[in-house]
């Protein structure tokens, strides 16, 4: 066992002092388990692994929506169709990711057992913005891999009742390199974030209900199907729908199966006359 002698017993960097971090810890003892911090040999790149997008995040009256849809691509190649890229990171936060799927599966369970291992350690669980910026150094640690084609670009959302009344909800975008940005109102990440952005920023109103924020995001996920090949759409031949979860005072919910595919068919029913989407709000 690693970390263990040959009786069974933990060894005794297990009793020193040190980092709250989980990921520093096996960095310094056991780094060939990082996949993470692993970097290709000279010349190669990864421009064949499968690649994930969009994912998008806004915050309405009870907290913050994160949802993304389900296509991963490999070049002009469907990869997989019922990818799932919203995961909870704690009880009050949820991680999405654009990118390198592989990785970006292997940096999201490191990122949960991160979190689980401080507030074990500590007694407390961290603050929100401390877990943005913890989220943020890991990605920092992948730079040498994402220079070479696999990188991970997440989407942090999260309840943070420290915050103003009416302002609970959170949203932190990141870049390859580990930068960190606080974002208001809405965000989009992926290939076609451009168009969700785009849809997002006519559909959006502080306040909204959790119905209205969830069309809101189906409707940004049709949109960016709609203009970027690698982002899929609701399959309603397979019953394959966008991921929709929600994080209040109460907690991380995933939308039931059945409330995703009725909103989902009515926003499509909707574009039968209109196919380029409702109008902005006046």
């Amino acid at each position: 066992m690693a970390g263990s002698d040959h009786d069974g017993r933990l060894g005794e960097e297990f009793f020193r002092p040190g980092s709250s971090s989980f990921t520093e810890f096996l960095a310094a003892h056991r780094p060939e388990l990082l996949s993470t911090r692993r970097i290709l040999p000279d010349g190669v790149r990864a421009e064949g692994a499968p690649h994930g997008t969009t994912v998008l995040a806004l915050t309405y009256g009870d907290g913050v929506l994160i949802a993304g849809d389900r296509r991963a691509t490999m070049g002009n190649v469907i990869a997989q169709r019922d990818l799932e890229k919203v995961h909870p990171a704690d009880d009050h936060t949820a991680v999405a990711f654009a990118g390198s799927v592989g990785l970006a599966l292997d940096l999201v369970k490191l990122y949960q057992v991160e979190l689980t291992h401080f507030e074990k350690l500590e007694g407390v669980p961290m603050t929100l913005a401390a877990k943005a910026t913890r989220l943020a150094t890991m990605i920092r640690g992948n730079l040498g891999q994402a220079m070479q084609g696999l990188a991970v670009v997440p989407l942090l959302a999260g309840y943070d009742p420290a915050a103003p009344e009416g302002r609970q909800g959170r949203i932190f975008g990141f870049d390859v390199a580990g930068g960190r940005y606080e974002k208001f109102g809405f965000h989009a990440e992926g290939s076609g974030s451009p168009y969700a952005r785009g849809a997002l920023k006519k559909l959006f109103r502080p306040g909204m209900s959790r119905r209205e924020a969830a069309l809101a995001a189906l409707q940004a996920l049709y949109d960016a199907a709609d203009d970027d090949s690698a982002t899929g759409g609701p399959d309603i031949s397979r019953r394959i729908y966008p991921v929709v979860s929600v994080i209040t005072e109460d907690g991380f919910e995933r939308l039931p199966e059945p409330e995703t595919e009725g909103l989902s068919r009515e926003m499509v029913e909707q574009r039968r006359s209109r196919p380029d989407g409702p109008n902005a709000a006046v």
